[in-house]
């Protein structure tokens, strides 16, 4: 049974359907559905969703994640970068984060097409911020290039989880050495780019594990650093070893603070895209980026 810190208060859903209904029919998928995000109905409510680019088969098997595999991916939509471009305008979006699949079944990871949603978005939208998290393109930094080239405000890539469950909850084909690497090195490519990771608790990491993650990252110039709780998607995903009460998701966000992430998100439904633009924006308008 969940404890009650994680009851969810169902949102207006006047606002969700009109969202669904529009990415339904221009062929679109979002995390928030296709990875069963818990945050979906308050999200789409206010008005706001996270893209997932690529289609909606991930050619990687982690053990943690709702997404659909396949060893083979569907073929690239050429119109997704205009009907994103599209949606967001017609939504009025100042800030949106997009996501992919892995898609290792093609020849450049997809990176080019991801890149393309980017520029696209910054050409109909200019004064729309953008967020993407991305695949790790296999440590392929050529591949990363074509993503800072587009010029992204926020880049991210996900730890997921500390470094001694990494292998047993993450395909085989990622690796925690290979997130930090891609985040260090998209500052070598534009330090303009701020980056990003995520970790899910209650997975059987440590304490001490929690903090020496926040300290990998920090070794690597991250900016922003989100923590949240790990919830099992069905039976024959990985198990929930704890729930973490919200009292400690707020002594990890202090942690995680005094270590100079620029900005932390830390509870029991925080994901790596939630509330992503309110967070940036606060920061800018407190002049903390200027």
């Amino acid at each position: 049974m969940l404890p009650d810190w994680l009851s969810i208060k169902p949102a207006s859903t006047e606002k969700y359907s009109e969202i669904k209904e529009t990415i339904q029919k221009r062929g679109l998928h979002t995390v928030c559905s296709d990875a069963h995000c818990p945050n979906a109905s308050e999200c789409w409510s206010s008005g706001t969703a996270t893209f997932m680019v690529l289609g909606g088969l991930c050619t990687r098997g982690c053990r943690f994640c709702a997404v659909k595999k396949s060893a083979i991916g569907e073929k690239p939509n050429i119109l997704e970068p205009t009907l994103l471009a599209k949606t967001i305008k017609d939504w009025g979006l100042d800030y949106v984060v997009i996501t992919s699949v892995c898609r290792d079944d093609l020849p450049d990871q997809g990176a080019s097409h991801f890149a393309s949603c980017v520029k696209e978005i910054k050409k109909e939208n200019p004064n729309t911020i953008i967020e993407v998290l991305i695949p790790d393109f296999s440590g392929d930094i050529s591949l990363l290039k074509n993503i800072t080239d587009a010029k992204p405000d926020v880049i991210g890539n996900n730890l997921e989880t500390v470094r001694s469950l990494s292998n047993k909850i993450r395909d085989r084909r990622a690796n925690y050495d290979q997130t930090l690497s891609l985040l260090k090195n998209v500052k070598k490519l534009d330090n303009k780019i701020y980056t990003k990771s995520a970790i899910m608790l209650g997975m059987g990491e440590t304490q001490y594990e929690v903090i020496e993650t926040m300290s990998d990252l920090r070794d690597n110039n991250v900016d922003f650093f989100a923590m949240g709780q790990y919830l099992r998607p069905s039976n024959i995903h990985a198990e929930v070893k704890e729930y973490v009460t919200p009292e400690k998701f707020n002594y990890f966000k202090k942690i995680a603070e005094e270590k100079g992430f620029l900005f932390v998100a830390s509870g029991p439904f925080v994901r790596s895209s939630y509330k992503a633009g309110e967070f940036f924006f606060k920061r800018l308008k407190n002049n903390i980026y200027l």
